[in-house]
């Protein structure tokens, strides 16, 4: 396990909390003020259905002060700690939108019924006959590491999510349903989706795999890495900075190896979106990623 008491690198927070807001808009002022005056970076995402962060410092204390203001307006919050040598994140963002976890749809969250599988029992958990179990975050995220056995709905973004629902729900029938995702946010909204269609037996990974990799022994059931979404890209099971880096054209996660496919060119495509982007955006790569050489050099 990581040592998250190292003085010298940076202490990340990871939470959020299903709440309502009434307006999001207002609050986000205050709350980037409060958390610039403690030096936080990260970003934090506030939305009428609650919030959802990942903030980070050099100061553990700084984070711990920023907890407790937001647990002034929101009541309790759970959160789960890493750490990194190396800067996570290049500044502050507080946004505001629409919804916790864009969906394409208008199921609130008042509508999930899953129960919750404390991460020491999930290998236990989805091992059973009767349990199915789906990963419902993106692909690029599977490809990384997931759950043995596991299944993935294959979509580019979690707006896709209700159409595998429902082109998936005759599987089913008479099953338990476990899912899971990076810290749980996302399993909030497809437990809601889930139970819109009428699916009520389902149960989520508390904390999502960031929990799992924190609790759970022996991770056993667990291949690969976890996509994060900062600068570390990935972290492994000890919840260590992974092996995967990130192609600045698509922002999807890279190995080693993907590098050495003849569909890489540093700060301008990979094996993902060499087929997806314009002459136009290559043109604007390449010159970004020539400025940046310049600036290494200066």
């Amino acid at each position: 396990m990581i040592d998250c008491e190292k003085k010298n690198g940076f202490h990340t927070f990871t939470f959020y909390k299903c709440i309502s807001i009434s307006n999001p808009a207002i609050l986000r002022h205050r709350i980037r003020k409060q958390a610039a005056n403690l030096q936080i970076i990260g970003t934090i995402m506030l939305t009428e259905e609650g919030i959802n962060s990942t903030i980070s410092s050099v100061s553990k204390e700084n984070l711990n002060k920023m907890i407790i203001l937001l647990e002034k307006r929101f009541g309790k919050i759970k959160f789960r700690r890493s750490f990194s040598e190396n800067k996570p994140f290049k500044r502050l963002k507080v946004k505001v939108r629409k919804e916790i976890v864009p969906s394409g749809t208008n199921v609130s969250l008042e509508k999930k019924s899953s129960n919750y599988v404390k991460p020491e029992n999930w290998d236990d958990f989805i091992n059973q006959d009767s349990v199915i179990t789906i990963d419902v975050r993106n692909n690029y995220e599977v490809e990384v590491g997931t759950f043995r056995n596991s299944i993935s709905p294959e979509t580019k973004n979690f707006r896709e999510f209700n159409r595998f629902i429902e082109d998936s729900k005759n599987n089913f029938e008479n099953k338990k349903l476990a899912i899971f995702c990076t810290g749980g946010i996302r399993c909030e909204k497809a437990s809601a989706l889930f139970s819109e269609k009428g699916f009520d037996d389902v149960y989520q990974l508390e904390g999502g795999i960031l929990n799992y990799f924190k609790k759970s022994k022996d991770k056993k059931n667990f291949d690969g890495e976890c996509f994060v979404f900062d600068d570390r890209v990935t972290v492994d099971k000890s919840l260590s900075p992974g092996d995967f880096t990130q192609c600045f054209a698509c922002r999807r996660p890279i190995s080693k190896d993907d590098k050495n496919r003849p569909e890489y060119t540093e700060g301008i495509s990979c094996h993902n979106c060499v087929n997806e982007k314009s002459d136009d955006d290559r043109k604007r790569f390449t010159d970004r990623q020539n400025q940046n050489l310049l600036n290494n050099k200066k």
